[in-house]
């Protein structure tokens, strides 16, 4: 008979995640993780076989969370006539969306998947900015001004309003 997970595949990997965007990939072992969940390493070996794969699924639970933000976000917004500042509010947390696209880069699936998103954000900007090639443009720098302010605020970027490039951009 097994036995009962004490911690959930998707708790573990959440932390493992974590480690993973503060430390980096190399900070990810079974000791970090068994220390922070208190499970024993032979434990995780189990569950994932390689610190790889637990890499992997933690990557891969992340976009599945953030692709469901997304969606909600869209659906949120579109339900409440609000524009694109309530939308990208809506998708800055909890997840950290620069840090998880650049430790998605190194694997092909996870970069197509990272390629996607961004298509389907900018999409969802261009409809609330309008029509045709002058919003699809505005989109994409919204877009990427958005994503650079998450990445920069941490390190004490925040002179940059958002909101006034957005109305200059439209």
């Amino acid at each position: 008979m097994a036995r009962t997970k004490l911690i959930p595949d998707s708790e573990v990997l959440a932390i493992a995640l974590k480690i993973l965007l503060i430390q980096g990939e190399k900070s990810v072992t079974f000791s970090a993780v068994a220390q922070k969940t208190r499970l024993a390493p032979p434990t995780l070996v189990q569950r994932f076989g390689s610190c790889a794969a637990m890499i992997d699924a933690a990557l891969s639970l992340a976009w599945d969370q953030l692709e469901a933000q997304t969606t909600t976000a869209f659906a949120d917004t579109a339900a409440k006539g609000r524009g694109v500042q309530a939308m990208l509010k809506a998708l800055s947390a909890p997840i950290d969306s620069p840090a998880l696209v650049a430790a998605s880069l190194r694997y092909p699936a996870l970069a197509t998947r990272a390629k996607a998103w961004r298509n389907q954000v900018e999409a969802g900007l261009t409809l609330k900015l309008g029509s045709g090639a002058k919003a699809k443009e505005a989109a994409s720098v919204t877009f990427a001004a958005w994503q650079g302010r998450l990445l920069w605020d941490g390190a004490g970027g925040k002179g940059f309003r958002l909101g006034e490039a957005v109305k200059k951009l439209t």
